[in-house]
């Protein structure tokens, strides 16, 4: 018996990975099965993850440089909002 499975990903991620899974002859829905597959046989994620504290102090370095900037840019040219509910209306699309 099959079953949907639904998952909200970022739009770039999705082409990049269509687009990827395409040039290996397979579909996204292919891919995700790949995956799922690879994780029940294994029993693990099939690459490594790392936690932020065990990497090289040069790539650790590199990833804040890229959050300070991506914070120096949210502050600058981000939205700000006066309340909670103000920001909420905004997400919703109701203002």
């Amino acid at each position: 018996m099959n079953s949907t499975l639904q998952i909200r990903v970022d739009k770039k991620v999705k082409d990049k990975a269509q687009k990827t899974f395409k040039a290996m002859g397979l579909d996204m829905s292919s891919g995700v099965k790949l995956f799922l597959n690879e994780v029940i046989n294994s029993g693990a994620i099939p690459f490594p993850i790392t936690c932020f504290n065990d990497l090289p102090q040069a790539k650790r370095e590199q990833l804040l440089e890229k959050w300070e900037k991506e914070a120096q840019w949210a502050l600058k040219y981000g939205k700000h909002y006066k309340t909670a509910e103000e920001a909420h209306d905004a997400i919703l699309g109701k203002r």
